[in-house]
């Protein structure tokens, strides 16, 4: 006599094992959503880009971005070109830039760049340092070789022209990058730490506590931005280095963004301490931080990371307004807001519109964390169309 019973509840039990399988978790859903945005994914590409530019910065740059040559000042931009002509007349791939010859104009007085045929530099990869132009990736390792150059120590490879003082505008744009990329993840982080906590405590506990932090939260954002940046500008002292200024306008535009990012933290928090598990957890005698830490942030961290990614850019935009009115960071620190500080000037402007080069790399960068957050903020909603 067989148990078919037995038999059945084995069946059963497989079944429903083989239907858990192809079950889903919350992570394989985002990431499932994230990749149909093409644009996003586009936007993460572009920035994981510039992040590791800004990473290498030391080694990427042809040019030291401190060096001075006053012999090419605002020098236009140089076109690389691919191929060039063998001395039997063919054709070679041999990629080079042509050298200047410098005409005045008796009447202005001005100076003219023009290409010079008859001076080519080839570029290499890989070239040997120049003698004068140390440096060390992230100031321990001491470099031999950067990227691309030329060779010789008088040759010139300018690809987005010179400043008012003939330095390399590109090797300066690069370095730039790490100053201005790394504010806006250190003041984020500031800032979500701030806004989780405060935003956190306004929504779990409700009642006075909720009313006070909002009250803050509406003094504090009505307050014009930039009287109040100009204020805690001059609050810091002029002795200080250039690392000390970096670190005091970082957590000064992390005191003034936390307030957004707080009031979303307090919406969730206090639409989720309704759910029937956060009820139980409660009745259970769970401790106020384990269950918000363990119970409730879980429910929407997805949610925060998207918030944050769109927090960023106004980081950015912050630092770049800051530098370029004069109040954030100064020379010899470079960012792209102090890149900017030459495009104040309309004359050298008009001579040298390649000094907005910085202003198109801004562009670039606020529009791909734009879009990367919007991507993570429609794959994070359980009710979106990707879902």
């Amino acid at each position: 006599m067989v148990d078919r019973t037995g038999e059945r509840l084995l069946d059963t039990q497989g079944a429903s094992n083989a239907g858990l399988e192809g079950v889903e978790t919350q992570r394989q859903l985002v990431l499932r959503a994230f990749r149909r945005h093409k644009l996003a994914v586009f936007s993460l590409w572009v920035l994981g880009f510039l992040y590791l530019v800004a990473l290498f910065a030391e080694f990427l740059a042809p040019h030291n971005p401190h060096e001075v040559n006053a012999r090419f000042t605002y020098a236009p931009p140089q076109v690389i070109r691919f191929i060039d002509t063998n001395e039997d007349g063919g054709w070679a791939f041999r990629p080079h830039v042509l050298g200047y010859k410098v005409e005045v104009d008796p009447v202005a007085l001005r100076r003219t760049f023009l290409e010079d045929p008859e001076a080519k530099y080839y570029i290499h990869f890989l070239p040997e340092m120049q003698r004068g132009d140390e440096r060390a990736l992230w100031g321990l390792f001491q470099l031999e070789h950067h990227f691309v150059g030329v060779d010789g120590r008088r040759e010139v490879m300018f690809l987005l022209g010179t400043d008012r003082l003939g330095r390399d505008l590109f090797s300066r744009l690069i370095y730039g990058t790490r100053v201005t990329l790394s504010i806006g993840l250190v003041g984020i982080a500031i800032s979500l730490v701030l806004g989780v906590l405060i935003g956190g405590s306004s929504g779990y506990y409700g009642g006075r506590i909720d009313n006070l932090i909002q009250r803050i939260i509406e003094f504090i954002r009505s307050i014009p931005p930039i009287p109040l940046w100009m204020g805690f500008a001059a609050a810091l002292p002029r002795d200080w280095s250039p690392l000390q200024i970096y670190f005091a306008i970082t957590i000064i535009l992390s005191l003034i963004g936390w307030t957004e990012l707080a009031r979303v933290v307090r919406s969730r928090f206090l639409a989720l301490k309704t759910e029937d598990y956060v009820s139980a957890a409660w009745l259970d005698g769970v401790s106020d931080l384990r269950t918000i830490w363990r119970h409730m942030l879980p429910a929407f961290t997805s949610h925060i990371i998207a918030t944050a990614t769109l927090a960023i850019p106004g980081m950015i935009l912050a630092e770049t307004a800051l530098s370029f009115l004069g109040l954030g960071l100064q020379a010899p620190v470079i960012s792209w807001g102090v890149l900017l500080q030459e495009a104040q000037n309309l004359r050298a402007l008009a001579d040298a519109p390649w000094l907005l080069s910085p202003g198109v790399a801004i562009v670039v960068t606020i529009l791909a964390m734009n879009f990367l957050g919007d991507g993570l903020r429609d794959a994070a909603d359980p009710y979106g169309e990707n879902h």
